[in-house]
């Protein structure tokens, strides 16, 4: 005969094991419906986003490209466009597929929440640009369209993202681009980095490693089939056409800015400055964001500031540099982000 205490030990954990599992708000059941609708929301809200883009470029959407955007089967793809249909979200016609309003208004908030978060974190946080892209991913089926209203109200109603891609507001609204591949540039002439593109994250990699970015004013030196070389912020650069197409340009008048892209660089580097020389701070490369450059700024590294090599490592990395009447050590990585002139 079971003893009754056991059979009351046996009862209660029944019991205890039932309430979290089965308790109203944050069951084991319930927070795996809540997973599991989460992760239906975000792939629908992935294929609308996907669906937009794609007409953006003036290509067709089709169950094909679908499936290999999302990287599931051409069976699945159909099934989950099917349900999408059946909400209201698209259309299906002869193999097109087209986003109805109320798919529309939902890509855009999903495309507004993405890059305003990748403005966010190039703002407010120390995450690397490499990072942008997939931290966004993570975060932009979160964000309510109150939660995203907020977050722009708090970094300022931005228009770009720190890509260049326009961020569409409240109502779907956005400032777009009236620009064109670096690649179609004519030698000699000017312009201004709008936009660069993220994906895929090889090419993206190397653009960074060029030290590119949105604002960045250019004039092509050479073209012909195998690279492109030109001027880009007092530096030379060499690209491969395929990694060039990925930056999106507009033309400027070059009688207008043809000061602007000397062919020289018009301030050094701090890394440039030798031991024991003063040089004066122009300007922070505006590639330095979020942390760092806060940190700048809280040492006191303003234009017009004025910074002394002093010493430097025995690996050569880092320098120490009196920025203010404090000795602060900087790593190469570091001084490269910060433009100076001669003190003299």
């Amino acid at each position: 005969m079971t003893d009754p205490a056991t059979l009351l030990l046996i009862g209660t954990l029944f019991l205890v094991a039932t309430a979290v599992f089965l308790w109203p708000d944050n069951g084991l059941l319930t927070r795996w419906q809540r997973a599991r609708q989460m992760t239906e929301r975000a792939r629908r809200e992935d294929v609308l986003k996907q669906i937009y883009k794609t007409r953006q470029l003036g290509r067709r959407s089709t169950v094909e490209s679908i499936a290999g955007a999302m990287h599931i089967s051409t069976n699945e793809a159909s099934e989950l466009l099917i349900k999408m249909q059946a909400a209201h979200l698209l259309r299906l016609q002869n193999d097109d597929i087209t986003l109805t309003p109320t798919g529309m208004e939902s890509a855009l908030h999903i495309i507004r929440a993405h890059r305003l978060w990748e403005r966010y974190l190039a703002e407010k946080t120390g995450y690397g640009e490499a990072d942008w892209h997939s931290q966004a991913e993570l975060q932009e089926h979160q964000l309510t369209p109150e939660a995203a209203n907020a977050l722009s109200a708090k970094l300022g109603h931005p228009t770009h993202d720190p890509h260049g891609d326009p961020i569409p507001n409240a109502e779907g609204k956005y400032v777009a681009h009236d620009s064109h591949p670096l690649n179609e540039l004519s030698i000699g002439e000017v312009a201004r980095i709008v936009h660069l593109e993220d994906e895929p994250e090889a090419v993206y990699a190397q653009l960074v490693a060029e030290g590119l970015h949105p604002g960045q004013t250019v004039r092509l030196i050479e073209t012909n089939g195998t690279r492109l070389r030109f001027w880009a912020n007092g530096n030379e650069h060499i690209l491969a056409p395929i990694v060039a197409q990925n930056i999106s340009v507009v033309s400027m008048a070059v009688e207008v800015e043809a000061t602007a892209v000397p062919t020289q660089p018009p301030s050094a580097r701090l890394t440039d400055i030798p031991l024991g020389e003063t040089a004066e701070v122009v300007r922070i490369s505006p590639n330095c964001r979020g942390a760092e450059r806060r940190r700048f700024m809280d040492l006191g590294i303003l234009p017009g500031t004025e910074i002394s090599a002093e010493m430097r490592s025995p690996s050569g990395d880092p320098t120490a540099y009196r920025i203010r009447d404090a000795i602060i050590a900087l790593r190469s990585s570091q001084a490269n982000h910060i433009y100076v002139k001669s003190g003299d």
